[in-house]
C-alpha cells in the first residue's frame, strides 16, 4: 500500500508542478493504521481505538528527537517507552485527529486522545490511543463510516493493519477503496482552468487528503 501512496505522491507532484503554489504536492509522512471499533455490553459504540505505526525514516527523526533506542537495535526499554508514551497525544486546539467517523451522514463527535502507548518494533515506532464516541450510539442496521486521513495531505494514512470489533461478533465490516485515477483526473481538470496564483478555496479546489482515503464501513443489526 505504500507503494501505492508514494506512486501517488509522484503523480500529484506531477499534476501540481505548474499549479497554484499553495498546494502540497505529496505526503511526508507515511502511517500504516489500523482501527478497533469498541462496543459495550449493550451493543452501543463507546470507543475507535487507533494504531499508527509510523515509516521508517519518521520513526528514526522521532527516536533522535525523543533519544530514545540510543544502541540502534529497534527496540524500545521500559524506560523509553514510558518517556516516548504520550508523544503523539498531545494534540493542539481543534486538531481532529486525522480520523473521521460518520453515521447517516452525521459526523460522530469523538474524544481527545485517552490511554495512549508507545512503543517500537524493528525501528518503526507504533503509538495507540482510544477515542470516546460522545453519546454511545445504539447501531441498528445503520451504518458507520470511519475514515484515517489527513486534510492537507501532508501524512498519508495507510489502512494495513488490522479493521477490527470488539465487544459484537453481528457487526460487519467492508472497506470501499479510493477511485485515485478518478480524483486526480478530476483535480487536474479543476487545476487547468486556474492560474499560478489562484485561490483554492474560492474557485472551490477541496483539500485532497479524503479523496485517497479508505472508507471502512460497519454495519450492525438491531439487537
Amino acid at each position: 500500500m505504500r507503494n501505492a501512496k508514494t506512486a501517488i505522491a509522484a503523480t500529484l507532484a506531477a499534476m501540481l508542478a505548474a499549479g497554484p503554489s499553495n498546494v502540497a504536492a505529496h505526503p511526508h509522512v507515511f502511517i500504516d493504521t489500523g482501527v478497533e471499533i469498541i462496543f459495550n455490553d449493550q451493543g452501543q459504540l463507546t470507543h475507535v481505538k487507533v494504531t499508527w505505526l509510523y515509516d521508517d525514516l519518521y520513526s528514526l527523526l522521532l527516536a533522535e528527537d525523543y533519544k530514545v533506542d540510543a544502541d540502534s537495535d529497534g527496540e524500545l526499554t521500559d524506560a523509553e517507552r514510558e518517556e516516548l508514551t504520550g508523544f503523539d497525544a498531545d494534540w493542539v486546539e481543534g486538531y481532529a485527529g486525522d480520523l473521521a467517523a460518520v453515521i447517516d451522514g452525521q459526523a460522530l463527535i469523538l474524544s481527545r486522545p485517552i490511554d495512549p502507548t508507545a512503543d517500537m518494533i524493528e525501528g518503526r515506532l507504533i503509538s495507540t490511543h482510544l477515542r470516546e464516541v460522545s453519546g454511545t450510539p445504539l447501531l441498528a442496521g445503520d451504518t458507520v463510516s470511519i475514515k484515517a486521513f489527513d486534510p492537507s495531505y501532508y501524512t498519508a494514512y495507510d489502512l494495513t493493519l488490522p479493521v477490527k470489533i470488539s465487544g459484537r461478533d453481528d457487526c460487519q465490516i467492508s472497506r470501499v477503496e479510493p477511485d485515485i485515477e478518478g480524483q486526480l483526473a478530476q483535480m487536474q481538470a479543476q487545476l487547468l482552468t486556474l492560474d499560478a496564483n489562484a485561490d483554492l478555496a474560492e474557485n472551490d479546489i477541496p483539500l485532497i487528503g479524503g479523496e485517497f482515503a479508505t472508507d471502512i464501513r460497519i454495519t450492525c443489526p438491531a439487537l
